[in-house]
């Protein structure tokens, strides 16, 4: 039985670790061919063998989001590597520090909207841009957040950026659905990954709270997600645009 996204050539941003990781296997077991990319060489070349063990074609090539010539670059390498791009999964992000809106420094700010943000864009800029030279479309998923939809206290630069993301993504679903490339967001709720791992280890009480507020009283899964981005980059979400996608264990329900 063939995978929902078999022989299509996906690049995937934030693959070192966490939900780019997860979803990369995600990826793998369902027949895609994989553009990894990170900052970290390391953890992309760990997710690449991962992939590779599962039996897909896996590639890495280091990336910095927020600098356009590298993204040009990555999109270039899929494409040399596979002859065309059907697919982006533009998930490479950052936290930033934990402060007050009157707080925040300007370099924090622009840190954290450059790659979560600016990086997004550049992102979906090279990889639209491809879709429309080949002419028959593709799928594009960007990683926003429940703080692209709600708000949050102490990460205002993280906020602001997840809720650009979310219209970037509807700006893009209109612009481009009648050319056959569907644009679509997930928003994660707190997700077990390295970054929150860590703040656990440091605060078991934030993890305790994140699980009473949630209706399903757990944290999830970055497979979760990946799970979620597969479908919509499949051809079985043919009719999804425009869709900031709550991953989310029913947290925006209430």
């Amino acid at each position: 039985m063939t995978g929902i996204l078999e022989g299509k050539s996906v690049i995937i941003t934030g693959a070192s670790s966490g939900i780019g990781r997860a979803t990369a296997l995600v990826f793998a077991r369902e027949g895609a061919r994989l553009t990894l990319a990170d900052v970290s060489k390391e953890g992309g070349l760990e997710t690449v063998k991962m992939a590779q063990d599962l039996g897909a074609e896996a590639t890495f090539i280091a990336t910095d989001v927020s600098k356009s010539k590298e993204v040009e670059a990555m999109t270039a390498h899929a494409v040399a590597t596979y002859g065309r791009l059907d697919c982006g999964f533009n998930n490479a992000g950052i936290g930033g520090p934990g402060r007050l809106t009157h707080e925040y420094r300007e370099e924090e700010w622009n840190r954290v909207l450059a790659i979560n943000l600016t990086g997004v864009w550049l992102c979906m800029k090279a990889q639209i841009t491809q879709m429309l030279e080949q002419g028959d479309g593709g799928a594009i998923v960007n990683t926003s957040s429940i703080m692209g939809l709600t708000g949050a206290i102490r990460v205002p630069a993280y906020t602001a950026a997840k809720h650009g993301v979310a219209g970037l993504t509807k700006a893009a679903a209109l612009e481009y659905g009648s050319k056959g490339i569907r644009v679509n967001a997930v928003c994660p709720a707190p997700v077990y990954t390295p970054l929150l791992n860590q703040a656990f280890v440091k605060r078991p009480d934030i993890e305790e709270r994140y699980k009473r507020s949630d209706p399903m009283k757990r944290i999830g899964e970055p497979e979760e997600v990946g799970e979620a981005v597969a479908w919509l980059c499949s051809d079985r979400a043919s009719y999804m645009n425009g869709h900031p996608m709550p991953v989310d264990g029913g947290y925006m329900a209430q």
